[in-house]
């Protein structure tokens, strides 16, 4: 009897390793995280997520969201199991944009009113240190891949702000358009990809020299990015006129453009790069997008101003 349990578990696991991810999407305007099954598309569960909801990020265990409660001044911590809130983490005042380092040891939070970037400890779910950027009004703080660099975009200042997360330090600023937004990275880490939404641009980074290697003209209000895990493709949202454009990494040139809801915000993919969930605010969806085709195959209905998509 237990050699047959153990052949049929053995059997069991490459389905369950095999199973498609969640995709976690925190909605501002209704409070709640809406839980989309990536097998089927349909949102699965709808979970309390504070009173204003935004940057997102599922822990290393893929038990655990961490989600930026802009006007109570946390993160608002949501057991993905249960599928209930399960505490909240302290923070300055008006978090909004929430990265996590690869390995999941730390988490990194923009601050709007301090100008600050706060890093907690995944594995205390406490706040160990700050550290102050020049950029004015921060949105986003996105970890390099291998974890020694925090990009961070200054709303107000047209600049991106660079943390060494070891110094705990700022050890660079690098101009770029006005406003800039959503920020991604080449999968081996050598350039960032940061869209501009006022200059409608984004603007490629050398993450060794902190040189801008190019400008590349995108949609009307370009503002989240998504880098395919291939590396040769990046996405970015165009809030003016609902398109998410595909850049093409070895020619800086646009290759195709993909209507999608309305006011198209932050991203995410599938860890095998075959669909892009982009949250559509003004639309209250989540529209799907097939990778290999670029084109959209579905909207998801999701709560009201959904502001981006986590996927583990």
């Amino acid at each position: 009897m237990t050699r047959r349990l153990f052949a049929t578990a053995a059997l069991l696991l490459p389905l369950l390793a095999a199973a498609a991810p969640f995709a976690y999407v925190p909605n501002e305007g209704s409070g709640t995280l809406s839980i989309i099954d990536t097998e089927t598309d349909k949102v699965v569960a709808e979970v309390p997520a504070g009173k204003k909801p935004r940057g997102t990020v599922i822990g290393a265990d893929g038990k655990t969201a961490y989600i930026s409660d802009q006007p109570n001044n946390r993160l608002v911590m949501v057991d993905l199991v249960k599928r209930a809130p399960a505490g909240t983490i302290a923070l300055g005042e008006s978090p909004e944009g929430v990265g996590i380092s690869a390995d999941g040891k730390w988490i990194a939070v923009a601050i709007e009113e301090s100008n600050d970037v706060v890093f907690v400890d995944a594995s205390t779910n406490k706040k160990a240190f700050a550290v102050q950027v020049k950029g004015k009004n921060p949105e986003h703080a996105i970890f390099s891949p291998d974890g020694r660099l925090v990009f961070v975009s200054a709303e107000e200042g047209e600049a991106v702000d660079i943390i060494d997360v070891a110094k705990r330090v700022e050890v660079a600023q690098v101009p770029v358009g006005a406003r800039p937004r959503g920020i991604g990275f080449a999968p081996d880490g050598s350039r960032a990809y940061v869209a501009a939404e006022n200059s409608s641009e984004v603007y490629v980074i050398d993450t060794s020299s902190y040189a801008v290697l190019a400008k590349i003209k995108a949609g009307p209000r370009s503002n989240g990015i998504a880098v395919h895990p291939d590396g040769k493709r990046v996405f970015v949202s165009n809030g003016g006129d609902a398109t998410v454009s595909v850049l093409d990494a070895a020619t800086n040139a646009i290759v195709a453009t993909i209507g999608v809801g309305q006011r198209p915000w932050n991203m995410a993919l599938t860890p095998d790069g075959k669909k892009l969930y982009v949250a559509c605010g003004r639309s209250g969806a989540v529209s799907v997008i097939d990778t290999d085709r670029n084109v959209k195959i579905t909207d998801v209905a999701v709560g009201k101003l959904p502001w981006g998509v986590a996927i583990r």
